[in-house]
This record gives C-alpha cells, structure tokens and sequence, in this order.
C-alpha cells in the first residue's frame, strides 16, 4: 500500500488561513497587528528571493511589515545600532535578519543583539535554553522544527510513547525537534534518539522508529529497507542533484529514497513541497505569538 502522502504546501495554507483569522481578530479587538521587520544586508539574489517571500507572506497575513534593506558596506556597529531601535520599536513584534551576512560583520553578535522576546526565528541562546527547559518557559519555537511537529500532529500520527528516530544532529533541525519531540505536551512525549552519518548500525536504528525524521543533508541516504512498515517518515533533507534541462530549474532530492519508501511507510512528506514550505509559515506563527504576548492575550 502506498503511503499517505503529508503535503507541506496543504498544510501551509491552513496555518496561514488560521493566522490571518487571529489577525483580524486582534485588529478589530485591539487596534493592534502583529509586526516584522526582515532585514537584508547586500543583494545576494538567493537572500533577495527568500525575503521577498517573507514580506509577500507576512502581508498577506495582514501584518505590518517593514523590508529594511542594507548596503553591502554596512558597518557591523551602523547594523547592531539598527536592531537596537527595532528593539524598543513596541510596534515591531519579530526581528529577522537575513543570513549570511557579509563577511566583515558576525554573524552571531548580530543574531545575539536581538531582544530574545522579538528572535522570531529562535535562533538567540536564550530562546536555545527555553527550549531545553520546555513548558511555559518557551516563548518561540525554531521554526523548520515547530513546522515539522506541526506535520506530525495534523496528519494524526500517534507520538506519545512513539520511537522516533532524529538523523542528523544540526542546531538548526536535530538537535531542536528532538528535544521537541522529548517533552512533556501535544506532539510529543515520545521516546527520541539521536543519530548521524558516524553513527553505528545506522539502518537498525532507523528500523526501529515509529517516526523517523531526516535531516543529514545525504541524497537518498535512507533506504527502503531502513524503515519500519506503516512509519511516518519526515524527510527535511534538500538536495540539489542536478539541473533541468528544459526547465532551467535545480533537481531537489530528499534524505530519504522516496519513490521506493513510500511503498512501506505509513505516511511520508514529499520533496519538494513537504517540510520546506512550511517553515515561513511558522515564522508568521512565532510572529503572531509575539504580538500576543507583548498584549497580554493567549
């Protein structure tokens, strides 16, 4: 049987549905909409790309939106004096700058002069630690992380008590979602291990999860015989293997074999269109929440 198929690009829209509602909402009863300020420094056309999806985004959300873009020469101390006034700006909810930066400024001083209370993207070592200590203490989840608990739990996957093996150990995806996944609430309680590309016995590992989560950056690194029949596998892995010839466009490839793991898993995302798309819309989710706090309303 042919797994059920978990699209990003479905899910996507109901969030940012529901997100608009609760926008709305909080205009009519407050005055106020949540607002994000993205800010890009030089013209890198990929950074460009990625912004403009962003605002295009967070407008159609009905936030309050500000592109501030930067020369390339920005000096380090004229970029950190710029995220300070954001910080005390109370109509600016969510801080974001786009990486990477040039290579003249840090890029960790800069992600670390943002106030933790507006670090939409929880990248700040503070929001790192919240997250450790899980509970009422979490202000933002990481966004590629919260979009694929998010996956998880709409498509009706069972992780109380599940076995979910996490390959790949980055600060961005692994390392967060599988602490994520190990805390107490909805979408988790569950049993995680952590794996790699150095781990032994990789593939006995993998066959024991109940869901298993890629995130190693290795074209088709999961084989088939990897996964538990009727698992739900969450492939974050985007490889570009080559180029279209017709299109012009890049080939993406996911971590796991899909076209042969579907026919033994469960559920299972796709690639493109599974985990990617759903990353900005968490970044309007941890936006939302933002505003809300700083209102005093859930």
């Amino acid at each position: 049987m042919t797994a059920e198929l978990i699209s990003g690009t479905e899910i996507r829209k109901t969030i940012l549905a529901e997100i608009k509602e609760e926008v709305d909402q909080m205009k009519e009863k407050h005055g106020k909409v949540p607002g994000l300020v993205t800010i890009l420094v030089g013209s890198s056309p990929a950074s460009v790309s990625y912004v403009t999806l962003k605002v295009k985004t967070a407008i159609s959300c009905g936030f309050h939106e500000i592109q501030d873009d930067q020369p390339e020469d920005i000096s380090e101390a004229d970029l950190l004096a710029l995220i300070d006034k954001y910080n005390n700006d109370s109509d600016i909810h969510g801080i974001l700058v786009q990486l990477p930066l040039p290579k003249h400024i840090d890029d960790k001083k800069v992600l670390n002069a943002i106030n933790p209370d507006k670090d939409v993207d929880a990248f700040h070592p503070v929001n790192v630690g919240r997250l450790m200590i899980g509970g009422d203490e979490v202000k933002f989840l990481p966004c590629t992380p919260a979009g694929i608990q998010e996956m998880i739990v709409r498509s009706g996957t069972e992780t109380s008590g599940a076995e979910v093996v996490v390959v790949g150990r980055s600060n961005i995806v692994g390392k967060p979602i599988a602490m994520m996944m190990a805390q107490k609430g909805v979408g988790a309680n569950a049993t995680v291990t952590i794996v790699h590309t150095r781990t032994k016995d990789l593939a006995a590992h993998c066959k024991r999860a109940d869901i298993l989560i890629v995130a190693a950056g290795v074209p088709d690194l999961v084989k088939p015989e990897w996964i538990k029949p009727g698992a739900t596998v969450i492939d974050v892995g985007v490889n570009r293997v080559g180029m279209n010839e017709k299109t012009g466009k890049a080939i993406l490839k996911g971590d796991v074999d899909f076209d042969a793991a579907k026919e033994i898993a469960g559920k299972i995302t796709p690639v493109p269109g599974g985990v990617g798309p759903m990353t900005i819309a968490m970044l309007m989710k941890n936006t939302l929440r933002s505003a809300k706090l700083s209102l005093g309303i859930n």
